[in-house]
Protein backbone atom coordinates (compact mmCIF):
# COMPACT_ATOMS: atom_id res chain seq x y z
CA UNK A 1 0.00 0.00 0.00
CA UNK A 2 0.77 3.60 -0.71
CA UNK A 3 2.24 6.44 2.03
CA UNK A 4 -0.82 7.18 3.84
CA UNK A 5 -1.53 10.70 2.97
CA UNK A 6 -2.86 13.03 5.93
CA UNK A 7 -5.69 15.60 4.93
CA UNK A 8 -6.54 16.10 8.56
CA UNK A 9 -3.88 16.74 11.39
CA UNK A 10 -3.24 13.61 13.32
CA UNK A 11 -3.19 14.21 17.28
CA UNK A 12 -0.31 12.66 19.53
CA UNK A 13 -1.41 13.03 23.39
CA UNK A 14 1.59 13.81 26.06
CA UNK A 15 0.63 11.08 28.41
CA UNK A 16 1.32 11.27 31.98
CA UNK A 17 3.70 14.22 31.81
CA UNK A 18 5.75 12.15 34.86
CA UNK A 19 6.37 9.58 32.64
CA UNK A 20 8.32 8.45 29.11
CA UNK A 21 5.57 9.42 26.95
CA UNK A 22 6.67 13.01 26.26
CA UNK A 23 10.05 11.28 25.57
CA UNK A 24 8.94 8.88 23.01
CA UNK A 25 7.01 11.21 21.46
CA UNK A 26 9.98 13.55 20.78
CA UNK A 27 11.98 11.05 19.58
CA UNK A 28 9.29 9.79 17.18
CA UNK A 29 9.35 13.19 15.53
CA UNK A 30 13.17 13.30 15.59
CA UNK A 31 14.08 9.66 14.48
CA UNK A 32 10.71 9.29 12.01
CA UNK A 33 10.25 13.12 10.20
CA UNK A 34 8.39 10.86 7.43
CA UNK A 35 5.72 9.39 9.59
CA UNK A 36 5.03 12.29 11.97
CA UNK A 37 4.30 14.88 8.77
CA UNK A 38 1.27 16.25 10.01
CA UNK A 39 1.30 15.07 13.25
CA UNK A 40 1.12 17.51 16.62
CA UNK A 41 0.72 16.95 20.57
CA UNK A 42 -1.83 18.26 22.63
CA UNK A 43 -0.39 18.78 25.92
CA UNK A 44 1.88 21.05 27.84
CA UNK A 45 4.76 23.30 26.29
CA UNK A 46 6.91 22.99 29.09
CA UNK A 47 6.95 19.48 29.38
CA UNK A 48 7.55 18.82 25.80
CA UNK A 49 10.36 21.59 26.22
CA UNK A 50 11.95 19.38 28.98
CA UNK A 51 11.15 16.15 27.02
CA UNK A 52 13.27 17.85 24.15
CA UNK A 53 16.56 18.71 26.77
CA UNK A 54 16.46 14.88 27.90
CA UNK A 55 16.55 13.40 24.65
CA UNK A 56 18.99 15.73 23.04
CA UNK A 57 21.25 14.26 20.32
CA UNK A 58 24.45 15.37 19.53
CA UNK A 59 23.76 18.20 21.58
CA UNK A 60 21.07 19.23 19.41
CA UNK A 61 18.04 20.36 21.01
CA UNK A 62 14.82 19.70 18.83
CA UNK A 63 12.57 23.14 18.63
CA UNK A 64 9.16 23.01 19.99
CA UNK A 65 6.62 25.22 17.90
CA UNK A 66 3.36 26.42 19.82
CA UNK A 67 0.11 25.85 17.36
CA UNK A 68 -2.89 28.13 18.03
CA UNK A 69 -4.70 25.65 15.62
CA UNK A 70 -4.40 21.77 15.11
CA UNK A 71 -5.16 22.85 10.93
CA UNK A 72 -1.40 24.38 11.12
CA UNK A 73 0.41 21.05 11.50
CA UNK A 74 0.03 20.39 8.50
CA UNK A 75 2.41 23.04 7.53
CA UNK A 76 4.71 22.79 10.29
CA UNK A 77 8.75 21.95 8.95
CA UNK A 78 10.09 18.37 10.12
CA UNK A 79 12.31 17.81 12.99
CA UNK A 80 10.32 19.90 15.13
CA UNK A 81 7.61 19.00 17.57
CA UNK A 82 4.31 20.55 17.17
CA UNK A 83 2.74 21.70 20.63
CA UNK A 84 -1.03 22.71 20.78
CA UNK A 85 -1.42 23.77 24.47
CA UNK A 86 -5.32 22.82 25.62
CA UNK A 87 -5.02 25.60 28.42
CA UNK A 88 -1.73 27.85 29.55
CA UNK A 89 -0.05 27.42 32.15
CA UNK A 90 2.98 28.76 34.18
CA UNK A 91 3.55 25.85 36.57
CA UNK A 92 6.72 23.58 35.87
CA UNK A 93 6.54 20.24 34.57
CA UNK A 94 5.40 17.73 37.26
CA UNK A 95 8.35 16.18 38.83
CA UNK A 96 9.73 12.79 36.63
CA UNK A 97 8.79 9.70 37.90
CA UNK A 98 5.91 10.64 40.66
CA UNK A 99 2.59 10.02 40.87
CA UNK A 100 0.31 13.10 41.10
CA UNK A 101 -3.69 14.40 40.92
CA UNK A 102 -1.91 17.01 38.03
CA UNK A 103 -0.38 14.51 36.36
CA UNK A 104 -3.48 12.40 35.75
CA UNK A 105 -5.71 15.68 34.94
CA UNK A 106 -3.02 16.73 32.47
CA UNK A 107 -3.32 13.09 30.91
CA UNK A 108 -7.01 12.72 30.99
CA UNK A 109 -8.02 16.52 29.45
CA UNK A 110 -5.10 15.48 26.43
CA UNK A 111 -7.36 12.69 26.00
CA UNK A 112 -10.62 14.55 26.30
CA UNK A 113 -9.67 17.34 23.82
CA UNK A 114 -8.39 14.97 21.17
CA UNK A 115 -11.15 12.96 21.15
CA UNK A 116 -13.53 15.81 20.91
CA UNK A 117 -11.82 17.28 18.48
CA UNK A 118 -11.83 13.30 16.13
CA UNK A 119 -15.33 13.41 16.91
CA UNK A 120 -15.95 16.26 15.29
CA UNK A 121 -13.94 15.71 12.41
CA UNK A 122 -11.51 18.26 12.75
CA UNK A 123 -8.42 15.54 13.54
CA UNK A 124 -7.82 12.16 11.39
CA UNK A 125 -7.27 10.31 14.70
CA UNK A 126 -5.56 10.22 18.01
CA UNK A 127 -2.57 8.45 19.21
CA UNK A 128 -2.43 7.95 23.16
CA UNK A 129 0.74 8.18 24.74
CA UNK A 130 0.69 6.13 28.27
CA UNK A 131 -1.05 7.33 30.79
CA UNK A 132 -0.84 6.13 34.54
CA UNK A 133 -4.20 4.36 35.83
CA UNK A 134 -3.09 5.19 39.59
CA UNK A 135 -2.71 8.80 38.82
CA UNK A 136 -5.74 9.31 36.54
CA UNK A 137 -7.87 8.10 39.77
CA UNK A 138 -5.73 10.37 41.67
CA UNK A 139 -7.09 12.98 39.68
CA UNK A 140 -10.82 12.48 41.10
CA UNK A 141 -13.99 13.24 38.83
CA UNK A 142 -14.87 12.59 36.16
CA UNK A 143 -11.64 10.37 35.42
CA UNK A 144 -11.23 8.41 38.83
CA UNK A 145 -14.49 6.54 37.25
CA UNK A 146 -12.39 5.03 33.98
CA UNK A 147 -9.66 2.43 34.41
CA UNK A 148 -7.82 3.57 31.58
CA UNK A 149 -7.53 5.07 27.94
CA UNK A 150 -10.31 2.64 26.56
CA UNK A 151 -13.17 3.09 28.76
CA UNK A 152 -13.02 6.49 29.09
CA UNK A 153 -12.74 6.78 25.02
CA UNK A 154 -16.17 4.47 24.81
CA UNK A 155 -17.83 6.96 27.14
CA UNK A 156 -16.66 10.00 24.85
CA UNK A 157 -17.69 8.38 22.31
CA UNK A 158 -20.72 7.43 23.10
CA UNK A 159 -22.10 11.12 24.71
CA UNK A 160 -20.96 11.99 21.18
CA UNK A 161 -23.79 9.75 19.70
CA UNK A 162 -26.41 10.60 22.45
CA UNK A 163 -26.24 6.92 23.22
CA UNK A 164 -25.46 4.61 26.67
CA UNK A 165 -22.46 3.47 27.14
CA UNK A 166 -23.36 0.00 26.93
CA UNK A 167 -24.59 0.51 23.27
CA UNK A 168 -21.36 2.05 21.78
CA UNK A 169 -19.40 -1.65 22.64
CA UNK A 170 -15.58 -1.19 21.93
CA UNK A 171 -13.15 -3.69 22.27
CA UNK A 172 -8.99 -3.71 22.79
CA UNK A 173 -6.84 -5.22 19.95
CA UNK A 174 -2.96 -5.70 20.37
CA UNK A 175 -1.13 -6.04 17.60
CA UNK A 176 2.51 -6.60 15.50
CA UNK A 177 4.21 -7.87 12.77
CA UNK A 178 3.63 -11.37 14.00
CA UNK A 179 0.12 -11.28 16.07
CA UNK A 180 -3.09 -9.75 16.40
CA UNK A 181 -5.06 -10.20 19.37
CA UNK A 182 -8.41 -8.85 20.58
CA UNK A 183 -9.87 -9.29 23.80
CA UNK A 184 -13.56 -9.73 24.87
CA UNK A 185 -12.86 -8.24 28.18
CA UNK A 186 -10.52 -5.50 29.48
CA UNK A 187 -9.16 -3.90 32.83
CA UNK A 188 -11.16 -6.17 34.96
CA UNK A 189 -10.29 -8.56 37.93
CA UNK A 190 -9.80 -12.01 36.60
CA UNK A 191 -12.86 -13.48 38.49
CA UNK A 192 -15.25 -10.46 36.81
CA UNK A 193 -13.23 -11.32 33.34
CA UNK A 194 -14.76 -15.19 33.79
CA UNK A 195 -18.11 -13.58 34.44
CA UNK A 196 -18.08 -11.39 31.30
CA UNK A 197 -17.64 -14.43 29.29
CA UNK A 198 -21.28 -14.66 27.92
CA UNK A 199 -22.74 -15.48 24.94
CA UNK A 200 -23.46 -11.72 24.55
CA UNK A 201 -20.15 -10.79 24.43
CA UNK A 202 -18.34 -13.42 22.59
CA UNK A 203 -20.40 -13.14 19.65
CA UNK A 204 -20.17 -9.18 19.96
CA UNK A 205 -16.19 -9.37 19.87
CA UNK A 206 -16.31 -11.66 16.91
CA UNK A 207 -18.91 -8.85 14.98
CA UNK A 208 -16.85 -6.23 15.89
CA UNK A 209 -13.51 -8.03 15.04
CA UNK A 210 -14.96 -8.91 11.30
CA UNK A 211 -15.81 -5.07 10.69
CA UNK A 212 -12.87 -3.71 11.99
CA UNK A 213 -10.41 -6.00 9.89
CA UNK A 214 -12.25 -6.17 6.87
CA UNK A 215 -11.33 -2.89 5.42
CA UNK A 216 -7.80 -3.69 6.37
CA UNK A 217 -7.34 -7.13 5.11
CA UNK A 218 -9.52 -6.72 2.07
CA UNK A 219 -11.50 -9.75 2.71
CA UNK A 220 -13.29 -11.58 6.06
CA UNK A 221 -10.38 -11.82 8.24
CA UNK A 222 -9.89 -15.82 9.58
CA UNK A 223 -10.35 -15.59 13.64
CA UNK A 224 -9.37 -18.12 15.65
CA UNK A 225 -11.58 -18.36 18.84
CA UNK A 226 -9.42 -19.06 21.76
CA UNK A 227 -10.96 -21.32 24.67
CA UNK A 228 -11.52 -20.28 27.91
CA UNK A 229 -10.40 -23.94 29.70
CA UNK A 230 -7.41 -26.03 29.03
CA UNK A 231 -7.88 -28.03 26.42
CA UNK A 232 -10.93 -26.25 25.05
CA UNK A 233 -12.73 -27.94 28.21
CA UNK A 234 -11.84 -31.62 26.87
CA UNK A 235 -15.28 -32.09 25.92
CA UNK A 236 -16.65 -30.93 28.90
CA UNK A 237 -14.10 -32.55 31.82
CA UNK A 238 -12.32 -29.28 32.53
CA UNK A 239 -15.21 -26.95 32.13
CA UNK A 240 -18.26 -26.61 29.66
CA UNK A 241 -18.14 -22.77 29.01
CA UNK A 242 -16.88 -23.95 25.00
CA UNK A 243 -20.10 -26.12 24.82
CA UNK A 244 -22.56 -23.72 26.29
CA UNK A 245 -21.46 -20.42 25.40
CA UNK A 246 -18.36 -19.98 23.25
CA UNK A 247 -19.42 -22.66 20.32
CA UNK A 248 -23.04 -21.10 20.33
CA UNK A 249 -21.33 -17.51 19.92
CA UNK A 250 -19.51 -18.89 16.89
CA UNK A 251 -21.71 -20.05 15.53
CA UNK A 252 -24.47 -16.92 15.29
CA UNK A 253 -21.38 -15.36 14.22
CA UNK A 254 -20.76 -17.43 11.31
CA UNK A 255 -24.66 -16.95 10.19
CA UNK A 256 -24.10 -13.37 9.42
CA UNK A 257 -20.87 -14.36 7.61
CA UNK A 258 -17.61 -14.04 9.93
CA UNK A 259 -14.99 -16.23 9.46
CA UNK A 260 -14.37 -17.30 12.63
CA UNK A 261 -12.96 -20.91 14.27
CA UNK A 262 -14.39 -23.40 16.78
CA UNK A 263 -12.57 -22.72 20.38
CA UNK A 264 -9.50 -23.48 20.24
CA UNK A 265 -7.08 -24.85 22.50
CA UNK A 266 -5.29 -21.43 23.92
CA UNK A 267 -1.97 -23.10 24.78
CA UNK A 268 -1.40 -23.29 21.44
CA UNK A 269 -3.70 -21.28 19.03
CA UNK A 270 -1.14 -18.03 19.23
CA UNK A 271 1.29 -20.36 17.98
CA UNK A 272 -0.88 -21.39 15.09
CA UNK A 273 -1.91 -17.69 14.22
CA UNK A 274 1.74 -16.22 14.53
CA UNK A 275 3.10 -15.22 11.18
CA UNK A 276 6.64 -15.77 10.78
CA UNK A 277 9.74 -16.22 8.21
CA UNK A 278 7.32 -14.96 5.51
CA UNK A 279 4.77 -17.24 6.05
CA UNK A 280 1.08 -16.13 7.06
CA UNK A 281 -0.58 -17.75 10.14
CA UNK A 282 -3.44 -19.87 10.13
CA UNK A 283 -5.70 -16.73 11.41
CA UNK A 284 -5.41 -13.42 10.84
CA UNK A 285 -6.46 -12.39 14.37
CA UNK A 286 -7.18 -14.43 17.79
CA UNK A 287 -10.20 -13.79 20.03
CA UNK A 288 -9.08 -14.11 23.26
CA UNK A 289 -10.93 -14.70 26.63
CA UNK A 290 -9.40 -12.15 28.52
CA UNK A 291 -6.56 -9.53 29.24
CA UNK A 292 -4.14 -11.60 30.01
CA UNK A 293 -4.52 -14.45 27.97
CA UNK A 294 -4.62 -12.41 25.14
CA UNK A 295 -1.87 -9.94 26.02
CA UNK A 296 1.00 -12.18 27.60
CA UNK A 297 1.75 -13.62 23.92
CA UNK A 298 1.78 -10.60 22.23
CA UNK A 299 3.89 -8.37 24.46
CA UNK A 300 6.54 -11.87 24.82
CA UNK A 301 6.96 -10.98 20.77
CA UNK A 302 8.20 -7.93 22.50
CA UNK A 303 6.39 -4.53 23.32
CA UNK A 304 9.06 -2.52 20.61
CA UNK A 305 6.35 -3.32 17.85
CA UNK A 306 3.30 -3.43 19.73
CA UNK A 307 0.59 -1.73 19.13
CA UNK A 308 -2.78 -1.10 20.67
CA UNK A 309 -5.54 -0.10 18.62
CA UNK A 310 -9.30 0.60 19.72
CA UNK A 311 -11.79 -1.34 17.75
CA UNK A 312 -15.82 0.10 17.69
CA UNK A 313 -14.78 3.70 18.45
CA UNK A 314 -16.52 5.98 15.77
CA UNK A 315 -12.96 7.51 15.55
CA UNK A 316 -9.33 6.43 14.95
CA UNK A 317 -7.36 5.82 18.35
CA UNK A 318 -4.43 3.76 18.31
CA UNK A 319 -0.89 3.92 21.39
CA UNK A 320 2.03 1.85 22.30
CA UNK A 321 1.71 -1.19 23.72
CA UNK A 322 3.55 -0.15 26.93
CA UNK A 323 3.12 2.03 30.23
CA UNK A 324 4.49 5.25 31.66
CA UNK A 325 7.84 3.71 32.77
CA UNK A 326 8.68 5.97 35.51
CA UNK A 327 11.86 4.05 36.43
CA UNK A 328 12.87 5.05 33.11
CA UNK A 329 11.57 9.16 32.61
CA UNK A 330 13.92 11.61 32.11
CA UNK A 331 16.52 9.63 31.19
CA UNK A 332 16.38 9.85 27.64
CA UNK A 333 16.62 5.75 26.94
CA UNK A 334 13.05 5.41 26.22
CA UNK A 335 12.27 2.90 23.30
CA UNK A 336 9.99 5.06 20.54
CA UNK A 337 9.55 2.01 18.07
CA UNK A 338 5.92 1.19 19.44
CA UNK A 339 4.99 5.19 19.34
CA UNK A 340 6.18 5.33 15.73
CA UNK A 341 4.23 2.05 14.86
CA UNK A 342 1.41 3.24 16.31
CA UNK A 343 1.51 6.52 14.37
CA UNK A 344 1.67 4.69 11.37
CA UNK A 345 -1.40 2.56 12.27
CA UNK A 346 -3.54 5.55 12.81
CA UNK A 347 -2.21 6.73 9.36
CA UNK A 348 -3.36 3.91 7.52
CA UNK A 349 -6.69 3.46 9.70
CA UNK A 350 -7.39 7.36 9.16
CA UNK A 351 -7.15 6.87 5.77
CA UNK A 352 -9.13 3.75 5.17
CA UNK A 353 -11.86 5.49 6.95
CA UNK A 354 -12.11 8.75 5.03
CA UNK A 355 -11.81 6.12 1.80
CA UNK A 356 -14.80 3.90 3.06
CA UNK A 357 -16.69 7.51 3.91
CA UNK A 358 -16.81 6.80 7.71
Amino acid sequence: MSEPRMHLPLAITQGDPAGIGPEIIVKAFRDAPQETRGCFVVGDVATMRRAASCVAGEGVVLPVLVLSHAQEALSCPPRCVPVLPIEASSLPPEPFGQLSARAGQMAGDAVVWAANAALRGEVAGLVTAPLNKAALSLAGAPYAAFPGHTELLQALAAKHQGLPVDQCPVRMMLANDELRVVLVSIHVSLRDALAAVTFENVLQSLLITHHALLPILGRAPRIGVAALNPHAGEGGLFGTEEQTIIAPAVAAARRQGVNASEPQAPDTIFMRARAQAGRDGEFDVVLAMYHDQGLIPVKYLGVDKGVNVTLGLPLVRTSPDHGTAFDLAGTGRADASSLIEAVRMAQLLGCLRRESGG
